[in-house]
């Protein structure tokens, strides 16, 4: 026991020395090339104010005020019956997951962070969430991947059913993670008694009345939650950019590169795609952008392009931390599932562009926008009416398949009585 003691303040003496040390080096480095990380800053603060602010603030305050009214405390009891034989999380995380697939990041690390303060969700049951609900919006990997860096439309379903059908694996796998800090100790058989639909608006009125805030008060502390969350999101996406910049300017990614184009070489990948992982390493946008531009077979550009929109990046990463890690849910069990997530996403990229092939045909792509005129109003009005439909889409077939199997599950309990 005092050996472990020993080991654990060593790991937080060299962690933080590690840390200063870092700091350090980032500093001097920026003195040293101001004019780079100038204009790297500027190219993160482009990002944040013309895709990431317009883009997620709307979804971040309705999300807001549907917890503040009651409407996931709703959802939440409708989509039990489905959530928790399958990914062992409550009703609620349909909400989570249907916000995160619409939206994409790092939106579902703000809504599980809200259920985990307000005790919708236990610590361990927001870790499992946190697992397959970081996933990125479907736009984004359409339109920005498919479209405007491969230029070939027909590539967005492969990347997409790729990449959600990994987070779905990787939740179900992450759904034995922590069995032992369960508040139960076996999971329910039968269904709760009682018509599910008058128990789902019972606990949307409890919610709101214990909530007490009017309307007002509510839309009010909602706008300003969710500014402190984008400008935090802003912050990150800034220092990333200026980051990775200065890494690049000292000749640290040329290491980086040595390094993943000797793995890429073990398993038999072209080693061009070795940036591609550097940059992916700690920005999703620089990672796919490279990948869709090495000089590789389109089969392995495509898949490392799909591994690095499942990593997502340690921009990504850092937003997550700094929004989820106030309310105790630990991010060890988030990298972990970030790894398996990129490798599941591309094994089976590889298999969708060879004998699955045939799959991809029967989803049709949405209609793709204009990335070129991402600034006008009629793209964000298109885009966010776009993310509103494929939310209600979802959730409304999330609803229908829970509804469906408490059903059965009730008709199955009657008859064994």
């Amino acid at each position: 026991m005092r050996i472990w003691g020993r080991g654990k303040r060593y790991r937080s003496r060299l962690q933080t020395y590690l840390m200063a040390f870092c700091t350090v080096f980032i500093t001097i480095a920026m003195v040293e090339y101001p004019k780079e990380a100038f204009d790297s800053a500027i190219v993160g603060l482009n990002l944040w104010w013309n895709i990431v602010f317009p883009s997620l603030l709307p979804f971040f305050i309705l999300s807001e005020i549907l917890m503040g009214v009651g409407v996931v405390h709703f959802i939440g009891v409708l989509l039990e019956p489905l959530m928790r034989p399958v990914f062992n999380v409550p009703g609620v995380g349909a909400f989570a997951m249907s916000m995160g697939l619409a939206s994409g990041y790092p939106m579902d690390a703000v809504i599980t962070c809200k259920f985990r303060k307000n005790k919708l969700c236990s610590a361990v049951e927001a870790e499992r969430l946190l697992s397959f609900t970081n996933t990125a919006d479907p736009l984004f990997m359409f339109g920005a991947v498919a479209v405007g860096m491969f230029g070939m439309p027909e590539l967005g379903a492969t990347i997409a059913i790729a990449h959600y059908l990994s987070s779905f694996l990787v939740g179900i796998i992450f759904r034995f993670h922590g069995r032992h800090r369960d508040s139960y100790t076996t999971e329910p058989t039968a269904p709760v008694q009682g018509n599910i639909i008058v128990r789902a608006f019972r606990a949307m009125f409890e919610a709101k009345q214990e909530d007490k805030r009017s309307f007002g008060q509510l839309l009010g502390d909602s706008v300003k939650s969710s500014m402190n969350t984008i400008l935090l999101i802003g912050g990150f996406i800034i220092l990333f950019s200026v980051f990775l910049r200065i890494l690049a300017v000292v000749g640290v990614t040329n290491y980086l590169d040595a390094i993943f184009a000797a793995a890429l070489n073990l398993i038999g990948v072209s080693t061009s795609l070795a940036p591609a992982l550097v940059s992916g390493l700690f920005e999703i946008d620089l990672g796919a952008l490279a990948a869709s531009q090495a000089n590789a077979p389109l089969i392995e550009k495509v898949t490392i392009a799909s591994a690095v929109i499942a990593w997502s990046g340690l921009s990504v990463h850092g937003q997550v931390a700094s929004i989820v890690i106030e309310s105790g849910i630990r991010m060890t069990p988030y990298m972990i599932a970030r790894v398996m997530h990129a490798i599941l996403a591309a094994v089976l990229t590889m298999v969708l562009m060879g004998p699955g092939q045939g799959l991809t045909k029967l989803f049709i792509s949405p209609v793709m926008l204009n990335l070129g005129n991402t600034n006008s109003l009629a793209f964000w009005g298109t885009r966010l009416e776009q993310i509103s439909y494929q939310l209600l889409l979802l959730l409304s077939l999330l609803i229908s398949i829970s509804i469906t199997v408490h059903i059965i599950r009730s008709l199955y309990c009657y008859i064994k009585r």
